[in-house]
């Protein structure tokens, strides 16, 4: 099922699953991936069906165009699928922050005392390169303070379901080598990354306290979407065709 982060509004944001759309097919049913086989048609009534749900028409949505990169944008009016960022924030009520994911974790921030929001897709790369705190920058300078900010990191890879090798360690490690603690060998010559846990390092050390995580796994759980899963299956014979799903904020 959907997943909403105890410190924020239920009302205001939502991490969805894949459930509840139009899609079929392995894209079944609440697919966002619009570099996908989907129908156009279906990604375009998958964003009526989640803009519906907080009473809004998608001409309200604000949606990246994402790639694996630290950049952060401020977003004053809606802009869907214009803007080449891996993160949004708005002071603007009127606007749905979107960030789409696959086994990398959303993570949503909110200071509604001051009316400033933010949207980040941190994957593994995204957090090295520093898009939480490029967020949390953005947000700051837009009149959000650190100590009203909510975070909330969504459904992603867990632990266990994370296996990677030592040129991702070593990326880590130049970065700082107190890392280490989030990869665990395996027997296999491999290490298990607890990207969770990383995330919520470095929530930690950019200040914010107020941090909520949901403890699911993408991979192991058939409500999420993953593209490791996809990859197993051998489900995927184009780059980008796979299904992702969204997480949401608004004002």
């Amino acid at each position: 099922m959907s997943w909403s982060a105890p410190n924020l509004p239920a009302d205001k944001h939502r991490f969805f699953d894949r459930r509840g759309g139009v899609s079929d097919g392995r894209y079944e049913s609440l697919n966002f991936n619009r570099k996908s086989a989907d129908k156009p048609e279906n990604i375009k009534q998958n964003i009526v069906i989640a803009a519906g749900c907080f009473g809004l028409t998608p001409e309200a949505a604000a949606f990246p165009c994402q790639g694996v990169t630290g950049h952060a944008e401020y977003v004053g009016t809606p802009s869907l699928h214009k803007i080449e960022a891996d993160a949004f924030v708005t002071d603007n009520p009127g606007i749905l922050l979107g960030i789409t994911t696959a086994d990398c974790a959303p993570v949503l921030f909110a200071d509604f005392k001051n009316g400033v929001i933010g949207a980040a897709h941190a994957g593994w790369r995204g957090a090295v390169r520093g898009i939480m705190e490029n967020t949390l920058a953005l947000m700051l300078q837009h009149g959000a303070e650190l100590n009203h900010i909510a975070a909330a990191v969504g459904p992603c890879l867990q632990k266990n379901s994370f296996e990677t090798r030592a040129d991702m360690l070593g990326e880590f490690l130049a970065q700082d080598s107190e890392n280490q603690k989030f990869f665990t060998p395996t027997d296999v010559g491999s290490y298990l990354f607890d990207m969770e846990q990383y995330l919520i390092f470095r929530l930690h050390k950019a200040g914010i306290e107020n941090i909520a995580v949901s403890g699911i796994d993408t991979l192991t759980n058939p409500d999420y979407f993953s593209y490791r899963r996809e990859c197993r299956l051998g489900n995927i014979t184009r780059p980008a065709d796979f299904p992702v799903q969204l997480s949401t904020i608004t004002l």
